[in-house]
This record gives C-alpha cells, sequence and structure tokens, in this order.
C-alpha cells in the first residue's frame, strides 16, 4: 500500500483539536514505538491502555496496592512492558500483553519521573528522579538501588563525587537534580542539576565522562532526547528551552569516550596543576554542542515538558500557565511557526506522535486532547494532470482535440506501463520515519480484544434474586408509570401521546389518531353489523348453532380493526 500523500507546502504539524479521550482523571501519557498504543496513568493508581486507531479503551492495569494518582507512564523499546510510577512511592512494571504485574517495589521518595533502560528487550533495570533525592538506578527484579552522581567537586588533581547536603551554608536548599533520561543507546544517562550542568554518567560504573553547562546556569527541569538521539532539549527555570547536538554515536558510546578522556589527558599532561572539572567540561563540548534556543520574548511564560517531533524536524513547548491551553510549535531552526489554543484549561502533560502529525495534550480536568492536522483538498496531489486555477481562463480546443482517430504526430505520448507485474497486496510500505527497533525482535503494536459477555448471557448464568427483581421493578424510569395504564401495556407512541395531552392542559386523556379512508369504511361496515364479537361473549346463546363463513369473516374484521385507536 502507498503512503498518503501530504502537499509539502502545508506544514506537518497539527493545527485543531480533532478529537478528546476521556475515562476518569488522567494525569499522565505516554505513546508507544510506533504511536498505536496510549497509555494514560489515571488519578485513582490505574493505568489505561488505549487503541488509538480506534480510540478504544484496550487493556486498564490496576494493583490492588496502589490507590494513589499515578505521576509518569514509559513504555519498554518493543512496547511489551510498561513501567509506571505514583505518588504513594512506588515502582511497578507490567506486562501489557497479559496484563500481569512483574514487579513492584516502593522507594523512600515519590518518583516524579521514571523511565525503563532502552537497551535490553525485557529490561528490568529503570531510572528513577525522585522528589527530594538524587536520581535512583534501580533494579526492578531484585529491588537494588544505587544513587547517581549529581555533581563533581575538585579535590587536589582528582576529582569526587559530591553528596546532597540537607541545606548549604547560608540556609539556602541543596542543589537537588531535577531531570535524569538514558540516551538512545542505553550506556549513558545525561543527569541535569540546580547549577545548570548536564552530567554524562556511565550505567554500569556511574563513573562521570563530561560535563556539558547549559547557558544560564538555572536549575534543569528536563532533558529530551528525539528519536534518533541525534538532538536533545532542555527546559530550564529560566524560562527557556534550549536545544543541544548530540556528537557521540550511536554504538560503543563507552569506547568513544574513553578515547576522548586519553586526548584530553595527552594534551595536558604538562600542566603541574590542571583543573579536573574543567577536563570533565572540556570532554562534555565535545559529546554535546550547544545550537540555539526557544522562548516567548514577550510573555516569558514557564514550559512544560518539550518534546520533538517523530523526525525531529519541529519541537513542541506546553505553557505552564494556569489557565491556559497553549501549544507553541517551532522549526528546528528557531522560527514560531504555530501556536495552539485550546480551552483554557492548563496543561499537565503533552506527547507527539512518533509517525503523524499528531499530538495529545492533557489538561487539570484529566481529559486529553487530540490535536491533529487541517488538512485542505488538493486535487492536484491525486491527479498528476489536474491543475488549479486562480481564475477563469479562456480554453482554445485543438483542431483533432475530440475525433476518434487523431493524427500521428499530434498524438500525445503515453507513459509505458508494465501490466504484467505483479502488485504487492500484503506488506505495508514503512513511513519515512527512522524506528528505533532493529527488527530481530517482535513489536506490540495492538492488543488483541477481551470480549464481554451479552447482559442476556449473564442474566441466564446469575438470575436475579426475588428481592432484587422487586426493586428492578420499584427503580423503574419517569415513564414507566405511564406505560402501564388500564392493566395494559402501552406501546412507545401511545406513552408519548399521553404526555403531549397532559401538557396541554389535559383537555383529553389520550390524542386520538385521525383514521385512515379504509379504517373509515371498516368502521361503517362493523355499525351496520347487529353483534359484535364482545356482545357475544358477553351472553351466553341459549341455542348453539354452527358458525358460518359470515361470522368467520367478522371476527377476522374484529381483531384487525382492534389495534386501531378511533
Amino acid at each position: 500500500m502507498n503512503v498518503p500523500i501530504i502537499d509539502p507546502l502545508q506544514g506537518d504539524f497539527p493545527e485543531i483539536i480533532e478529537d478528546f479521550l476521556q475515562h476518569g482523571n488522567m494525569k499522565c501519557i505516554a505513546f508507544n514505538c510506533h504511536g498505536t498504543l496510549l497509555a494514560a496513568g489515571c488519578s485513582d493508581g490505574s493505568c489505561i491502555i488505549w487503541d488509538f486507531e480506534t480510540r478504544g479503551i484496550s487493556r486498564r492495569l490496576r494493583d490492588s496496592a496502589t490507590i494513589s494518582p499515578i505521576t509518569s507512564v514509559c513504555w519498554s523499546k518493543h512496547g511489551h512492558r510498561l513501567l509506571v510510577s505514583a505518588t504513594d512511592k512506588s515502582l511497578t512494571l507490567w506486562d501489557v500483553k497479559k496484563c500481569e504485574k512483574i514487579a513492584r517495589i516502593t522507594l523512600q521518595h515519590t518518583a516524579l519521573h521514571a523511565r525503563l533502560d532502552p537497551g535490553p528487550v525485557e529490561p528490568t533495570i529503570c531510572l528513577a528522579c525522585p522528589l527530594s533525592s538524587a536520581p535512583l538506578l534501580v533494579d526492578m527484579s531484585d529491588g537494588s538501588s544505587s544513587v547517581l552522581p549529581v555533581s563533581v567537586s575538585q579535590e587536589g588533581n582528582n576529582y569526587i563525587v559530591a553528596p546532597i547536603p540537607r541545606k548549604f551554608s547560608d540556609g539556602s536548599t541543596p542543589f537537588t537534580p531535577t531531570a535524569a533520561t538514558f540516551d538512545r543507546s542505553g550506556e549513558l544517562i545525561c543527569v541535569g542539576n540546580s547549577k545548570g550542568e548536564i552530567l554524562i554518567v556511565g550505567i554500569k560504573t556511574s563513573k562521570v565522562y563530561g560535563i556539558i553547562p547549559v547557558p544560564g546556569g538555572a536549575v534543569i527541569k528536563d532533558i529530551v532526547f528525539c528519536r534518533t538521539g541525534q538532538y536533545v532539549l532542555t527546559n530550564s527555570n529560566d524560562r527557556v528551552i534550549r536545544l543541544f547536538e548530540n556528537l557521540l554515536p550511536h554504538n560503543n558510546v563507552i569506547n568513544e569516550l574513553e578515547i576522548i578522556d586519553s586526548l584530553n589527558n595527552n594534551t595536558n599532561n604538562n600542566v603541574e596543576e590542571y583543573d579536573i572539572v574543567e577536563k570533565l567540561k572540556t570532554t562534555g563540548t565535545k559529546c554535546i554542542k550547544y545550537l540555539r534556543e526557544f522562548q516567548d520574548v514577550v510573555t516569558k511564560i514557564q514550559w512544560k515538558t518539550p518534546c520533538f517531533s517523530g523526525d525531529g524536524e519541529w519541537i513542541l513547548g506546553a505553557s505552564a500557565s494556569k489557565g491556559e491551553h497553549k501549544l507553541y510549535i517551532w522549526e528546528r531552526l528557531g522560527h514560531l511557526v504555530k501556536i495552539l489554543e485550546g480551552p483554557k484549561e492548563a496543561i499537565i502533560d503533552v506527547v507527539w506522535h512518533p509517525e503523524r502529525p499528531i499530538v495529545v495534550s492533557v489538561s487539570v480536568t484529566g481529559t486529553a486532547y487530540v490535536w491533529a492536522k487541517d488538512y485542505v483538498e488538493n486535487w492536484s496531489a491525486f491527479a498528476p494532470d489536474f491543475k488549479e486555477l486562480e481564475e477563469n481562463e479562456e480554453y482554445i480546443e485543438r483542431e483533432d482535440e475530440f475525433d476518434l482517430n487523431p493524427r500521428e504526430d499530434e498524438k500525445e505520448k503515453e507513459e509505458v506501463v508494465d501490466e504484467d507485474a505483479e502488485v504487492d497486496i500484503e506488506n505495508i510500505e514503512e513511513a519515512s520515519i527512522i524506528t528505533i527497533s532493529n527488527g530481530l525482535h517482535e513489536e506490540l503494536r495492538y492488543l488483541p480484544a477481551v470480549p464481554s459477555p451479552d447482559l442476556s448471557e449473564q442474566q441466564d448464568k446469575y438470575p436475579a434474586s426475588p428481592s432484587r427483581l422487586e426493586e428492578s421493578n420499584n427503580s423503574a424510569s419517569p415513564f414507566d408509570n405511564d406505560v402501564v395504564t388500564n392493566g395494559h401495556a402501552s406501546s412507545p407512541m401511545e406513552v408519548a401521546e399521553n404526555s403531549l395531552a397532559e401538557e396541554d392542559g389535559g383537555a383529553s386523556s389520550k390524542r386520538k389518531r385521525k383514521p385512515s379512508a379504509k379504517g373509515m369504511e371498516m368502521q361503517a361496515e362493523k355499525d351496520k353489523r347487529p353483534a359484535t364479537k364482545n356482545q357475544k361473549s358477553s351472553s351466553v346463546s341459549k341455542t348453539s348453532k354452527p358458525r358460518t363463513k359470515y361470522d368467520i369473516d367478522s371476527d377476522q374484521d374484529d381483531e384487525f380493526t382492534d389495534g386501531f385507536v378511533f
């Protein structure tokens, strides 16, 4: 199948609210690697898996031990596992397809963000960013954890990882880290602190390989990699979103860092007193390079978590102001291209679809709004010979344009089409998006539907008790009083007619229907007859005589006319 043709003159970014998702009070959302499933954490401790193609609920993950609001959700690389963090300091790892809980541990502090290791297929290592402590590297299989470094200080010719004090000497709060995330390879972790620095830390050794100073020196709240791992976004407390370029390769990252470190040592081996921290900063600038910044120079608003588009060409920033639902979209080169305004509800989370120009934002009311592109009909994209006209033009036809056999010298050359070529109708062409999968393992794109039993089957399997039947009879709707009148059940049309008659002032108890011509003839014939069926049944005949054909026909006519109201 061919990929849909999109007009290149139209920006490949969302423009309008296409739909909204509502189930409980959603707090955070995350797409799987292909955008076919959307996970949403709710305030009651449950996690909803939406089928984004049908906009229906595929799974509902609920742990009886977790009743606190969810703070973050994260998919594994191939979508088979889901990591959920909650305000009760818990981390829960789920098997999405089987809807089973794999592991659950409790931390000492509430984790605001939790991320799974993007390297293995079935990861057990995760990264947790607690509220008031250093980020933790947690092993969900055995519950062990290790604290990651957040700052580096100088001591002679060596550096040590500075511990986190409860308070500084001047009484101010300590520089606790505010953000941490894996790189694409899963071999490194980027840790941000309140000094405006990004530390490059190895996962296996917890060694600091480099330091990237962020311009402004403000607290770093978010660090986001694009899907290709080539670009990095930071969101700081100085209300500025900054873009960096990742210069490290996707594979063998640790070896590359060791080479850069050895080159720096050879360059500065003659210096007697060389600052180790400055050396780490020099290494950091060779790993990640600063490009540009994005901000609203007029209002200077704070930003929620920024994100990249699926191809990394667009950058999205959500306003953190109360009472407004604004999304800012920039080109990667720095130009602001669109400001989307939604309902007057603050944004608490936002994600971009991995493969399509779709954005999903969650408001404080717990509703997820789906922003999509407003496509404009462009017939030239479907018919190559179609020409759009700005105004009417006079058309001069050729002399033989409508001839049955045009001349050979003016016949247009037709494109040669191989009619014997086989058309592939089974395989699907991949979208022009760089996928993060290596194709060696099966990915979970859709979840099988779980059929629910019908109501009739449930009633047959679990018959109601007499008391419950009595309750169901008593709990009738307001129309139930009108449904049964004079000992017989009325049709819905008669109930509506009775209600209309009562609104008219009660002039008539039932609204009569005008009979048809056929009905009037049958009524006139019925009046001419000496006796009716009801009169025969009320009085007992003393002498019985056999029924004639006329009597049988009259009874059938009476049964036909009894259903009409005259």
